[in-house]
């Protein structure tokens, strides 16, 4: 009887992890924060045609608004008051200064901010969400997706804690891997 390992036996179990990893990979969603370092913000001129077009946007991904509350808000509108930067009949409004837009579904997506004169100054942002490869179904359980109403800080909190439990587990999947790589050749 041979003691120790053999790359037959590691093998199909080599196969199991790195098509796990695969799959973790492809369902981990991005978080995009709006305007990158900038934020959303009229400071500075960000040029958010040019930030989207740098970004790939599928569904399953989000939206960080990150801002200052007392000067911005959020508000998601249609294409019409988008070109027009009406903000009086807005789909939503988001205000906590931190806020995270769940991309559920392929399509157009059209925010402003509702302050007077800044939407004109440029402080609006286009989406096009393509569908996603493989779509992650989190539990509610785990991703509470509030309304609207009711986005805050906590659902941005929430987000990066699943992001780094994703970030781990794909972490120590690849330290397995490695681990059983080295057996093979010990």
């Amino acid at each position: 009887m041979k003691l120790g390992f053999s790359w037959e036996n590691l093998c199909p179990i080599m196969v199991v992890l790195i098509i796990i990893m695969g799959m973790l990979g492809e369902s981990v969603a991005s978080v995009h924060k709006v305007g990158g370092s900038a934020g959303w913000t009229i400071l500075g001129k960000v040029d958010y045609n040019k930030w989207t077009s740098s970004e790939t946007f599928t569904a399953g991904d989000s939206l960080l608004f990150v801002y200052n509350h007392q000067f911005h808000n959020v508000k998601q509108v249609s294409r019409r008051d988008f070109l027009s930067c009406n903000a009086t009949s807005a789909m939503a409004t988001y205000t906590s200064g931190s806020d995270t837009v769940a991309l559920t579904k392929p399509g157009h997506l059209y925010f402003l901010c509702g302050f007077p004169g800044h939407c004109q100054a440029g402080q609006k942002l286009h989406v096009l969400v393509a569908a996603a490869i493989v779509s992650p179904t989190p539990s509610p359980a785990l991703a509470p997706v509030p309304s609207p109403a009711t986005a805050s800080k906590d659902t941005a909190q929430n987000d990066a804690v699943l992001l780094s439990m994703s970030a781990v587990l794909t972490s120590t999947l690849s330290s397995v891997v490695v681990f059983l790589v080295a057996l093979v050749y010990y």
